[in-house]
């Protein structure tokens, strides 16, 4: 065991944690879960669950309209949610999280917005290692206004190549869109540099937080940027839900994204006016129970011991990436100093599609393909990879599972 495996060891209890998440006692065909697809979303502590049941048991009803005790407590609660996520990001306002549906809507809202900002002589500034929501959106926010979309490119190891990414930021660098994390490679950005330097040139920062809200500290104000996107799905909370935090004098100014209820102060026939914030950029019935749901679980991730956590985390990654380095006809793609727990890889046996078949009939669950980045999969010259990622419940005994499991793949496959 290596030196930061007993750190992790002695710092982090993990069969604690695991004890708090139902479904890894599961079994897949006769054999125990070993679930490595954390980037695709996380499992959900019981608390969690708990907080949903609760919600439908109890004080089931829409929020703001009703004039009745359950409108009441769903109100409370709902809002109260919203309390919670303004403090766990460092949000100057309460007013600036928006709930919606999850990082892509959140991403739609601002991209939306901007095509009606955006003129023909501005250029959009994204990065070679988008995932399709944080590149179609503003692709096609460019089409719209003819504005240009200019893609920073990245290193053969996949991380972003930083002396590129300054020479093409200018003056008419009009948004700057990135991500915190590589969902594809694990890559970790120095997302306070590069916000810097394009708050330098008076651009607009979008963090796409997808992947790095449950492995880092998030602070918006020492950060900087004007908008950080994430779901609660990557953070242990339900599906469906995500937040789209903005400043609060962009987000008064900026394009609604949908009109309805909830968002309007003042309707006629023939004209409307909208309501104040947030609730100018949220239409309709929301996700009530999903916002409570992502509450709670922020609540318990909070309680944790975060420099324990990436510890953990980190000898994970470094036992599996040790044990992938000494694997033959395997080659890991994405080797970024700076990562976190993100394994890609492929093997001179079998298709990535192949791969993941053949595992899961051995309980280990992993995400195989392009990842909805088909384009960095263009770029590092392969049609896709096999992924394991980790997160906080993980072991390092799943770590060498996935690995024995990947030696009989090798031979039914070889």
């Amino acid at each position: 065991m290596s030196s930061l495996a007993k750190q992790a060891e002695s710092a982090f209890d993990v069969e604690a944690i695991r004890q708090q998440f139902p479904i890894l006692s599961r079994e897949i065909d006769g054999k125990p879960l070993v679930y490595l697809d954390n980037a695709a979303t996380t499992q959900k502590p019981q608390c969690v669950i708990d907080a949903l049941v609760d919600y439908y048991s109890t004080c089931n009803s829409n929020v703001h309209r009703g004039a009745h005790q359950l409108a009441d407590e769903a109100t409370r609660r709902y809002e109260g949610a919203r309390d919670t996520v303004a403090e766990f990001i460092n949000a100057y306002s309460r007013n600036e999280v928006i709930w919606t549906s999850g990082t892509t809507e959140s991403i739609n809202v601002v991209a939306n917005g901007l095509a009606q900002l955006l003129t023909a002589d501005d250029e959009v500034l994204v990065t070679e290692m988008e995932h399709h929501a944080n590149l179609v959106t503003w692709q096609q926010a460019c089409k719209r206004s003819g504005a240009k979309l200019v893609v920073v490119p990245i290193k053969d190891t996949g991380e972003l190549d930083l002396e590129q990414f300054s020479a093409l930021l200018n003056t008419r660098t009009k948004l700057v869109a990135f991500p915190h994390v590589s969902n594809a490679l694990g890559t970790l950005n120095p997302i306070a540099d590069l916000t810097a330097q394009a708050k330098a040139v008076d651009a607009w920062v979008l963090i796409d937080g997808a992947q790095g809200i449950a492995h880092e500290p998030v602070d918006v104000q020492v950060l900087g940027c004007d908008f950080y996107v994430f779901s609660a799905h990557k953070l242990f909370g339900p599906t469906g839900i995500g937040v789209l935090w903005g400043k609060e004098a962009l987000l008064t100014e900026w394009p609604v994204w949908q009109t309805g209820g909830e968002m309007i102060s003042e309707v006629s026939y023939q004209d409307a006016a909208w309501n104040v914030l947030p609730y100018r950029m949220e239409a309709g019935t929301p996700n009530i129970s999903g916002a409570i749901g992502m509450a709670e679980a922020i609540r318990w991730f909070s309680e944790l011991d975060m420099d324990a956590v990436q510890t953990h985390e980190a000898a994970l990654l470094e036992s599996a990436t040790r044990q992938a380095e000494a694997f033959d006809g395997l080659t890991i793609v994405g080797t970024a100093p700076n990562k976190v727990g993100v394994l890609s890889f492929v093997m001179d046996e079998g298709h990535p599609a192949d791969i993941g078949f053949l595992l899961d009939r051995q309980g280990v669950a992993i995400r195989t393909g392009h990842h909805c980045a088909e384009p960095l999969m263009g770029r590092l010259g392969v049609p896709g990879t096999a992924r394991a990622s980790f997160s906080i419940y993980n072991t390092l005994d799943e770590v060498d599972a996935l690995f024995a499991a990947l030696n009989k793949v090798k031979t039914m496959l070889g």
